[in-house]
Formats: C-alpha cells, sequence, structure tokens
C-alpha cells in the first residue's frame, strides 16, 4: 500500500476501524470486561486521531478544492458526534450496561460516515487533482505525531 496517498491512508484508517468494531462485536459476550475496555480503548484513540487528522489536515485543503459545502458541514457535524459518543464512552466502566449500546451505536455511525467518504467526497477528491501524495505525507506525519503523544507506536509510511 502507497501511505503516502491520502486518500489510502484514510482508507487504511476505515478498514482498521471497522476491524475492532467487528473484533468488539465478535467477543463481547464472552470477554472480560478488562478485554472490552481493551479493543473500545483501541477503536476509541483510532477514531479520535484519524478525526484529528481529517479536520486539521484533509478537510481544510477539500473544503477549497471541491465546491461542496453540505457534505464537509455534514463530515463535521458527524465528526462531533462520535466525539460525544466517544467522551460517553470514556466515562463509563466496561460492565456499565450502556456500554456495548454506545459501542454498537459509535460502529453504526462510523460505518454511515465511511460510506459517505468513500462513496461521495473521495471521488470529487479525486476529480479535483488535488496532490494527494503530499497531503498523504502530512496526514501520516499528523497520525505519528498524535500517535507519539497518546504512547503509541507510530506507523511506518
Amino acid at each position: 500500500m502507497d501511505s503516502q496517498d491520502a486518500i489510502k491512508l484514510l482508507e487504511a484508517d476505515h478498514r482498521e476501524a471497522e476491524s475492532l468494531f467487528d473484533q468488539y462485536e465478535k467477543m463481547k459476550d464472552k470477554a472480560s470486561a478488562q478485554e472490552r475496555m481493551e479493543i473500545a480503548k483501541k477503536v476509541c484513540s483510532a477514531l479520535l486521531i484519524h478525526m484529528e487528522i481529517e479536520e486539521k489536515i484533509f478537510y481544510p485543503q477539500v473544503r477549497q478544492k471541491i465546491d461542496d459545502d453540505d457534505l464537509m458541514n455534514e463530515s463535521v457535524v458527524e465528526h462531533a458526534g462520535a466525539k460525544d459518543l466517544i467522551k460517553q464512552i470514556g466515562q463509563l466502566k466496561p460492565d456499565d450496561p450502556m456500554f456495548d449500546a454506545k459501542i454498537k451505536v459509535l460502529g453504526e455511525q462510523i460505518k454511515h460516515h465511511v460510506e459517505e467518504e468513500e462513496t461521495e467526497m473521495f471521488p470529487k477528491v479525486k476529480k479535483a487533482r488535488l496532490d494527494l501524495s503530499v497531503i498523504g505525507a502530512e496526514l501520516l506525519k499528523g497520525k505519528n505525531q498524535m500517535r507519539e503523544e497518546h504512547g503509541l507506536t507510530p506507523v511506518a509510511a
């Protein structure tokens, strides 16, 4: 994979989140509270970093090039909803009856958001002829800075 390509990098993040949500769903009934919390932390951390680099790096450059403020504004609002749910999840213990429900709803919201980005936004971005390798390098740098700040291993290019 050429992780310097902005869209490929973001799509790889999307697949990672989907995989973590699937993993959570498959094991939630038989896993310990600690195991459930570990996967929830992984997915929430990955999502927060992903949303941050999209909002600070990707979206501003895309907004300038594609003429679709509604699409861009919806994406920002969807991120805000996901962040709010992540905050709520962070305030719960994994044995709270609402924990699984909030993870499930977060997964559904993210799935919807990813679908819109990949079917509506990304095709417009490709047509707009942005330099996706330059943006991809910026995204990777931002992602790695944030991963290091959170004590996570940087991602290789």
